[in-house]
């Protein structure tokens, strides 16, 4: 009888955690460039520029996020040990990574204030990763239902983020936010609360490789990517933003309404109500 360990316990499905790899870098990429906009700024000098590649390291981490669930419900890869990985990168990529950057840039005015705010949304992050994958092992949450329970913490960091690219862009000229980065703090504590909140939220989880849409469908998507692309200074804010309110109006819209747009964007496969039918 052979000796040798049984490794198949701690054997990983590799292209889904290869993207979570890629949003856990991008989130300490993120960290080191806040870092770096901290020294600039003691040095006298301008810390925009790391600031700006702080921001596209954290909407990076969004995109490979997406990809990373895609991909692993594509091949049927999913895994608690994808899933515990996955939770790891998040807390750094939308937890450590947007305290900071908010820290450095209004936080940091307010003395030890600023540093309970920024904890309080780690903290809150944290926890509703912790939820979110006790909730996926007990089949009760994410496991069986393609909502999402509370403001997932990609989108709280993606809003943050785009936003503070936003405010960046409406103060070009003087390098800095202005007046508008004091509506970061109480922005993060709103979002702290909806992470925790009732509020349902689809995952998008019907959406993947297999989607599939008609040729008009398909074309307005590539023409509304490349516009987000051309707009990348304001787009990326206004689809979060988009996806906050929708969360809280959806409760208020008919049935028939709220199946019609997210059949529109992918959350209804309805391939699979012909196939069906």
């Amino acid at each position: 009888m052979s000796m040798e360990p049984d490794n198949s316990g701690t054997r990983i499905y590799l292209l889904p955690n290869l993207m979570t790899a890629g949003n856990l870098f991008c989130g300490f990429a993120a960290v080191l460039k806040i870092l770096d906009a901290v020294i600039q700024m003691k040095s006298g000098l301008d810390p925009s520029d790391p600031i700006h590649l702080a921001i596209w390291f954290i909407l990076g981490a969004c995109i490979f996020d997406l990809l990373d669930g895609r991909i692993a419900r594509l091949g049927g890869n999913e895994s608690a040990f994808g899933r515990e990985f996955d939770s790891l990168a998040d807390v750094v990529s939308f937890g450590v990574a947007p305290a900071l950057l908010v820290w450095q840039i209004v936080l940091r005015d307010f003395d030890r204030y600023g540093w309970l705010i920024a904890f309080f949304y780690l903290a809150c992050g944290a926890l509703r990763l912790a939820r979110f994958n006790t909730a996926a092992a007990a089949n009760l949450d994410a496991g069986g239902s393609k909502d999402f329970q509370g403001f997932p913490i990609p989108a709280a960091a993606g809003l943050i983020a785009s936003l503070t690219l936003l405010m960046l862009w409406l103060d070009a000229g003087q390098k800095t936010i202005g007046p508008w980065k004091f509506a970061l703090p109480p922005l993060m504590l709103f979002l702290s609360f909806m992470m925790f909140s009732k509020v349902s939220y689809p995952s998008f989880k019907a959406l993947n490789w297999r989607t599939r849409h008609s040729i008009p469908k398909f074309i307005a998507t590539i023409v509304l990517l490349i516009f987000t692309a051309m707009n990348y200074e304001w787009m990326p804010a206004t689809i979060f933003i988009a996806y906050l309110l929708y969360g809280l109006a959806r409760p208020l819209l008919s049935q028939s309404w709220r199946r019609g747009i997210e059949a529109e964007l992918g959350e209804v496969d309805e391939t699979a109500d012909e196939d069906r039918g």
